[in-house]
């Protein structure tokens, strides 16, 4: 019960933290992909950051490990493959060019740090630095991009209510992105303090807890983020909020919570890294054709989503 809680929390919270902060950024008239890559990455990747800090702060690093490392396999096989498969997806150019080839940077090093199954909190600063400069840079090219008003993601309707918003709406507006926060903390507290003590009654090891379980969980909200903006043919959303929450999840997520206390590995392998390497590796020439995800490329990601989530359960002992 406290379970389903927990998901339906972590869901809403998220979907009220989007919806605050992409109405203030359409004010601003902010493009789209800035939008995906920023406001709605980090809104997304909020549900990882509290329930990381939750479980390290609970001495279970493991979890907080699987529950990024599944949450980015997650968020380019699963969330990728199911929007290509409701309708074929299209690439901006500043993907390809720009935040696939930062995600696989930030994938390296966060491999690296982890070659010794251990994240003191230095290295969360310097994770945590790399966020920072991302987010930086990522608003200077918002000055370059398309614009809102420009762009075929938001129709003209939305970007007008938009613009038009007075202190009320730009009120409300905040009160959204603070009720998604409690509702987030809240839903992360759940689903990890429940989730941990009903799968280890069955066995269940804290990596497969975090890869599995609290992984797909936390991405929920990128996942029906994803559906909408499928739906509605945005795929710069689609794409943005996508990449931009793999690259908060290992390097604002990991490094906020390294930087509050230091995180040792136990039961992570080299496996879940080389699947979560390896799908970003994949995703580049499909993305490079035709400068779209097709269907069948979409379904090639979820197959090996469900290929990797039933591996990984089948050949990890219980543990007793």
């Amino acid at each position: 019960m406290w379970i389903l809680a927990g998901f339906v929390a972590l869901y809403y919270g998220a979907e009220f933290l989007v919806k605050g902060a992409s109405e203030i950024s359409l004010k601003f008239g902010v493009s789209p992909l800035v939008v995906g890559l920023t406001v709605v990455a980090f809104g997304t990747s909020a549900p990882e950051l509290l329930v990381c800090l939750e479980a390290n702060a609970a001495n279970a690093a493991d979890q907080a490990f699987g529950t990024i490392i599944g949450s980015n396999i997650c968020n380019i096989a699963l969330i990728l493959g199911v929007a290509a498969l409701i309708k074929p997806v299209r690439i901006d150019r500043q993907i390809i060019r720009r935040e696939i080839p930062i995600l696989l940077i930030a994938s390296i090093v966060f491999m690296v740090m982890l070659s010794d199954k251990y994240i003191a909190q230095w290295e969360g600063w310097v994770l945590f630095a790399g966020i920072i400069i991302y987010v930086i840079s990522s608003l200077r090219m918002a000055k370059d991009e398309i614009g809102a008003d420009e762009s075929e993601d938001f129709s003209k309707e939305e970007v007008e209510l938009a613009k038009k918003a007075g202190p009320a709406q730009l009120a409300l507006s905040f009160v959204w992105i603070v009720l998604g926060f409690v509702a987030l903390k809240f839903g992360s507290t759940w689903l990890v303090t429940h989730g941990t003590s009903v799968a280890t009654e069955f066995g269940i090891s804290e990596a497969i807890i975090g890869l599995i379980l609290l992984a797909f969980g936390t991405s929920l909200p990128e996942l029906a983020t994803s559906i909408v903006a499928a739906r509605k043919g945005q795929g710069d959303i689609i794409t943005g909020n996508a990449v931009g929450s793999c690259i908060f999840n290992l390097l604002a997520v990991i490094g906020i919570t390294a930087t509050v206390k230091s995180m040792q590995a136990q039961d992570i392998n080299w496996i879940d890294l080389g699947v979560m390497a390896g799908v970003i590796v994949l995703i580049l020439p499909m993305m490079r054709s035709k400068m779209t995800l097709s269907k069948r490329e979409g379904f090639i990601l979820l197959a090996i989503y469900l290929s990797y989530t039933v591996t990984r359960f089948m050949m990890t002992p219980p543990v007793v």
